[in-house]
């Protein structure tokens, strides 16, 4: 589960409201830049330490400048996002998270274009040991299922991707159409319900295909990580949040 469902709660707040309901896996938002300090990042390892719980990718709070500082025709602009995503990469050293979530460009400047920034970044991530993956995000070029398999076969090796069901929903599309483009490239998933009520609901409350959609994923790359992002409007309170957790975790129990 993501810390995020729980924002705006402070980090730490949501980080330990998780760990002592028996989340034992999270992807972390990080909300500001002195969360990246290493003493914070410390402590927060020395929680899930405690814990017993592990931290499978890290959620950048700077995403939405993504298209003026990464995908900027002012080449110093790009190059001092790159340094700072260092602090980023850095962070994940420390919590142990191996997958870093990103937004990339809005305006279409052309595949050619998004393919070159993005794989400095993904270049950048794999001399810390991250792996740089791309959401699908509708407000971005990833929205399309279409775009992600075109950059999938520009890039080769050198591109991974999480799939978020619920923004494939908001394109237009079906979460099953992204899988089949990214195939095994899919290394992580933001994963929640959707259906006549919204597109972002708690297990159960919708009509997504969650036994199909495994069997899939689980086709296409058995390690991916699945973490269950719901939005603070789409629960009542931490019992259900809890609740909708326990019924992914039975979800995937077979696939593990």
């Amino acid at each position: 589960m993501s810390t995020a469902c729980l924002y705006p709660e402070l980090l730490e707040d949501s980080l330990y409201k998780l760990a002592v309901n028996g989340v034992s896996c999270t992807e972390i938002f990080l909300n500001t830049y002195s969360e990246m300090r290493r003493g914070y990042a410390e402590s927060l390892k020395d929680m899930m330490n405690r814990f017993d719980m592990k931290c499978t990718s890290v959620h950048p709070f700077t995403c939405e400048i993504d298209p003026i500082m990464l995908f900027s025709d002012y080449e110093r602009r790009t190059a001092d996002f790159l340094e700072y995503h260092k602090n980023y990469f850095q962070f994940m050293n420390i919590v142990g998270a191996d997958i870093f979530v990103f937004h990339g460009g809005k305006a279409d400047r052309g595949k050619e274009f998004y393919c070159e920034r993005y794989s400095r970044l993904f270049k950048l991530g794999k001399s810390f040991g991250i792996t740089v993956a791309v959401e699908n995000v509708s407000r971005c070029q990833s929205g399309s299922s279409a775009f992600i398999r075109d950059i999938s076969r520009m890039l080769g090796d050198e591109f991974a991707f999480v799939l978020d069901t619920k923004q494939a929903v908001r394109a237009g599309e079906t979460p099953f159409a992204f899988l089949d483009s990214a195939g095994g490239k899919t290394v992580h998933v933001h994963i929640s319900d959707n259906g006549e009520l919204g597109d972002c609901l708690l297990v159960g409350r919708g009509n997504f295909r969650f036994k199909q959609f495994f069997e899939k994923l689980d086709g296409y790359n058995r390690n991916a990580s699945v973490i269950l992002e719901l939005y603070r409007s789409g629960f009542g309170g931490i019992s259900e949040l809890i609740h909708s957790y326990s019924v992914l975790s039975r979800m995937v129990e077979p696939y593990k």
